[in-house]
């Protein structure tokens, strides 16, 4: 299959008229090989505009979706992102393009040898993954600039917001187990300013500050 004209064709009917307008995620979106992030017998549908199963439970995102929390982070590439939920290694790609540093914490085992096998494969040096409970964010490394959040939390654990610098954006979804808002909330002296964007469905954020294994 011919991924790269698959890749310009997301952009051009998924992206743009979705109202994905920064050139730079735009960009990145179509140069990281999603297909590679995939199963081999999901990789023909790896460009749709739908989640897919990559195991033990989890999902990589749609294309657009991974697209709006990139952007509504507003990276202009000297940033140290915190990423919550590292999955498939797909998102902490996209933000290696566009930003300084990616620090990604994933709680399931395999899932994150994975990602960081496929990611180095891939040569992305500044991306480093820690497995372990990401409701408590990654202290060692704090602050960051931004944190994307790539599973749905009841609420918004307050390790982000401790490790959140001043002037810094979260993206998470926020909401009930079946349906959840995507917000971008900004630290401006001090204070909360949330905005909300779209409707969408996550996996739970499960761990001490998120959601129980038993729901």
């Amino acid at each position: 299959m011919n991924f790269e004209a698959l890749r310009k064709q997301m952009v051009a009917r998924q992206l743009i008229p979705g109202g994905i307008v920064d050139p730079r995620v735009l960009a990145a979106l179509g140069k990281v090989p999603r297909h590679l992030f995939v199963e081999p017998a999901l990789q023909h549908r790896a460009y749709g505009d739908h989640a897919l199963p990559i195991g033990e439970g989890q999902t990589i995102s749609q294309p657009y979706m991974v697209a709006l929390m990139t952007q509504s982070l507003r990276l202009n590439g000297t940033e140290k992102v915190l990423e919550i939920g590292t999955g498939s290694g797909y998102q902490a790609a996209v933000l290696a393009e566009l930003a300084a540093r990616v620090f990604t914490v994933e709680r399931i085992d395999k899932l994150a040898r994975r990602a960081r096998q496929l990611l180095e494969s891939l040569r992305y040096n500044n991306i480093v993954v820690k497995i372990g409970d990401g409701t408590l964010g990654w202290r060692e490394y704090a602050p960051y600039d931004r944190i994307i959040v790539t599973a749905a939390a009841p609420q918004l654990p307050p390790s982000y917001w401790d490790q959140l610098a001043e002037g810094g954006l979260i993206a998470i979804p926020t909401g009930g187990r079946e349906l959840q808002t995507m917000e971008v909330i900004e630290k401006r002296g001090g204070r909360e300013v949330r905005t909300p964007r779209d409707r969408c469905v996550f996996v739970p954020l499960i761990g001490k500050d998120g959601w129980n294994d038993d729901g």
